[in-house]
């Protein structure tokens, strides 16, 4: 049995701004957004951690690996007494041939109230 060949990643600017809410609080704000687009996968949108309200996110235990990214960590977020666990994922030292989404941040869309596309 052959190894399945990885799959055909690229990585462009996103053209417009991206907001992310969680509680109808605005955790991430970007016009500097990266999108990702990976195989057969849906477009991820990437933004800059410095586009994002830090205070609103908590770094937790859980981390996975991805054989053509690299290791992901990840952030809760909470707002206004609400909480919702391992929404966001960043590759902090990701592979050489992923090396621009290094310091941005990426959303579960069934995890945040909504990511604005705008």
């Amino acid at each position: 049995m052959k190894d399945k060949p990885a799959p055909s990643i690229t990585i462009a600017p996103h053209h417009g701004r991206v907001r992310v809410l969680f509680a109808e609080e605005t955790v991430a704000d970007s016009s500097n957004a990266l999108v990702l687009h990976e195989g057969r996968y849906p477009a991820v949108l990437y933004i800059p951690r410095s586009d994002a309200n830090m205070a609103h996110y908590r770094r937790t235990a859980h981390s996975t690996h991805c054989p053509h990214k690299g290791d992901a960590a990840y952030f809760s977020l909470s707002v206004g007494g609400r909480t919702t666990e391992n929404a966001v994922w960043t590759y902090e030292a990701p592979f050489a041939g992923v090396g621009e989404i290094k310091d941005h941040l990426a959303f579960y869309p069934d995890r945040v109230d909504r990511i604005e596309v705008l």
